[in-house]
């Protein structure tokens, strides 16, 4: 220990030149640099447009999988809407209404995108509150940009909420005509056949058991309706596909115990003679193209109501402010960082030293032939 604290008493000119040169030098270093401000806003993603597409297909049998909860996969609400944070669209906005290809001297359009996602800083809490800080020279500025983004995630994700809307607005749109057609043909057919055969007597127990098929026929249909419009989006790997598909074989299994094994007949009216199980059958068509229409149509004016809803998709919890204090750079920090690295290596360099000046003469020399022969080397490696 005293021979150590030798070494470093012996050297200490040196090793406190070192330190203080090294201070010094990022200290001058440090003043060069610019002044940077960090101003942060948060923000908190709710679920008002993503219920409303949920409610469309929240009705279907067998719980229903919500069309909007999967829109974008497995992810979080917040997740999402930082991803959306770094989309090009967002990019591009804040580029243009703060210059900022002026601002950051660049000539392509891209590279102004990168030096803003470098100023940009995303984090997302365990709460699902979405951190967004912006750094820049100028004070208001970063605050008035950190703002600009919330403006701009909160337009992007009602724009792609009410895209979604139209296309499932849509896609009921054309399922209802269809169901509507159907249902108006089987009607006829009922109609018809209760016009041949008037005084057809089905008893009251038959006619529960048609309402209970046609019940869970309609949920089978409009969980297939769910099914087209995910697999629309999604691969038959995403969770809400298996979901919809575990829902459907569940249907099945159900409408096949009720009718049981006869090949489609219900075992209430297998006492009914043939002219009453074709009544029952049509009356079962006309019953499950009634449930679907009802259940359509409800699922169409929610997804009307949908792309209709115009409101904020986010809450703020807190506006960027204009910051009073530069973030960067941090000079005690550095300085301090540079100073004790500056000191521990000069005193390594006295120990090194030191170890030399006592050094036998052979051994020393051995080193400096080591030294001799790994200079061409260095040397070359430069010239490569």
């Amino acid at each position: 220990m005293l021979e150590s604290l030798g070494v470093i008493a012996k050297y200490k000119k040196m090793i406190l030149l070192v330190t203080c040169a090294a201070g010094l030098i990022t200290v001058a270093y440090s003043l060069s640099l610019d002044k940077s401000y960090s101003s942060t806003a948060k923000i908190l993603p709710h679920q008002q447009s993503q219920n409303l597409l949920s409610a469309i297909t929240g009705q279907m049998g067998g719980g229903g999988v919500g069309l909007a909860g999967g829109l974008l996969g497995a992810a979080s609400t917040s997740d999402l809407f930082a991803e959306m944070l770094k989309s090009d669209d967002i990019k591009d906005a804040i580029v243009t209404r703060f210059k900022l290809m002026q601002v950051y001297e660049k000539e392509l359009r891209q590279d102004a995108y990168s030096q803003l996602m470098k100023n940009v800083s995303i984090q997302t809490g365990k709460e699902g509150i979405i951190s967004i800080t912006v750094e820049d020279r100028l004070p208001q500025r970063a605050a008035d940009m950190a703002n600009a983004l919330v403006d701009e995630v909160d337009k992007l994700s009602a724009k792609v909420n009410m895209a979604q809307a139209g296309q499932s607005r849509e896609f009921l749109e054309n399922r209802l005509t269809r169901a509507r057609s159907d249902l108006a043909d089987a009607e006829e057919k009922l109609k018809a056949f209760q016009a041949r055969n008037k005084a057809l007597n089905v008893p009251e127990q038959a006619r529960a058991a048609i309402e209970g098929v046609a019940q869970l026929m309609a949920q089978l249909a409009s969980q297939e309706v769910q099914l087209a419009s995910l697999q629309r989006q999604f691969t038959d790997w995403n969770p809400e596909v298996k979901n919809a598909k575990a829902a459907i074989a569940n249907l099945k299994g159900q409408i096949a115990r009720m009718e049981g094994q006869g090949g489609g007949s219900i075992p209430s009216v297998g006492s009914v003679p043939p002219l009453g199980q074709e009544y029952v059958r049509l009356m079962r068509e006309f019953k499950t193209q009634e449930n679907i229409v009802s259940l359509l149509v409800n699922q169409y004016e929610l997804a009307k109501l949908s792309e209709a809803n115009n409101v904020s998709t986010l809450q703020v919890v807190q506006a960027a402010r204009v910051p009073e204090r530069k973030s960067k750079p941090k000079r005690a920090q550095m300085v301090l960082v540079v100073a004790c690295a500056s000191f521990l290596l000069s005193v390594i360099a006295a120990f090194v030293r030191e170890r030399f000046a006592v050094m036998p003469a052979e051994e020393r020399e051995k080193w400096r032939r080591v030294w001799h022969d790994l200079k061409p080397f260095s040397a070359a490696q430069k010239a490569e």
